[in-house]
């Protein structure tokens, strides 16, 4: 008698389980196939996204960021979709997603500050990845453009971490971003000095430079006169990889060519 019942439950439960499965086999094969045509969509849109930036240039890590986007947030929609299409309530899923959402958001308030302004970095691109720039302090070569951070190399080698969020609210000033860098230097000359002739000595000296742009044309003028001399500004345009050699030179050849003239500093 047991068995019997045993037999019988079996057969009950394999029935039940047989209708069900039936039943439910339309929405399970609908939903694999959803999601091996979704995942191959996906693939497809993000190889034609990809492309697409590569083709109009823009900066390479915001190809990177908004191809992981494309990605994950097409990915998101499809699992949402598939269980949907299982009969699972989606809405459940949606609430759960926009409260992780927001608890993340408000936990990493800094965080989101830094991505934002990594974001108006790349999109507006107020530097690109070699140039030299000077901003919240300090000044170097930019290295490295992250979502986050941005990394300069300073002159003395060492690399600086500025924040993205800071970097973009704050002043930059971008020292690469023209060809050509104007020089601004100044002499000081005693008193007793002929002006025009000393003027004339650096015209010459400057002439000689074959790194000194000959247009716009490089100006000699007295600045200022104090208490202590007279102070000659030397103004002179050169490419912007000449800057500092430029400014050296400029210095010690009119200090060599002064001193032979007798022209006291």
């Amino acid at each position: 008698m047991k068995l019997l019942v045993d037999i019988n439950f079996i057969d009950q439960y394999t029935s039940s389980f047989v209708k069900v499965l039936i039943d439910y086999s339309p929405k399970l094969i609908a939903a694999i196939l959803l999601l091996v045509i979704g995942i191959w969509v996906i693939k497809i849109i993000n190889t034609v996204s990809r492309k697409i930036m590569v083709k109009r240039e823009i900066e390479p890590t915001l190809i990177e960021f908004l191809s992981d986007i494309i990605f994950w947030g097409l990915r998101i929609v499809l699992f949402i979709a598939v269980i949907s299409k299982l009969g699972i309530e989606s809405s459940s899923f949606v609430a759960i997603l926009g409260a992780a959402g927001l608890a993340v958001g408000l936990s990493l308030q800094g965080s989101l500050s830094n991505f934002a302004g990594g974001m108006l970095i790349i999109l507006f691109k107020p530097f690109k990845l070699g140039d030299f720039i000077e901003a919240q302090g300090t000044s170097g070569t930019v290295i490295d453009i992250q979502i986050f951070v941005t990394q300069l190399l300073t002159v003395n080698n060492q690399v600086v971490f500025v924040p993205n969020g800071t970097l973009s609210n704050g002043n930059i000033i971008n020292y690469s971003k023209k060809e050509n860098r104007r020089t601004d230097l100044t002499i000081g000359v005693s008193y007793d000095t002929d002006i025009k002739k000393a003027k004339d000595i650096i015209y010459n000296t400057l002439n000689k430079n074959s790194k000194i742009l000959k247009t716009p044309k490089p100006s000699v003028s007295v600045k200022e006169i104090t208490d202590t001399g007279i102070k000659i500004a030397i103004r002179v345009w050169t490419k912007n990889q000449d800057f500092l050699e430029v400014s050296s030179e400029i210095l010690e050849d009119s200090k060599a060519a002064l001193d032979l003239e007798n022209i006291n500093f």
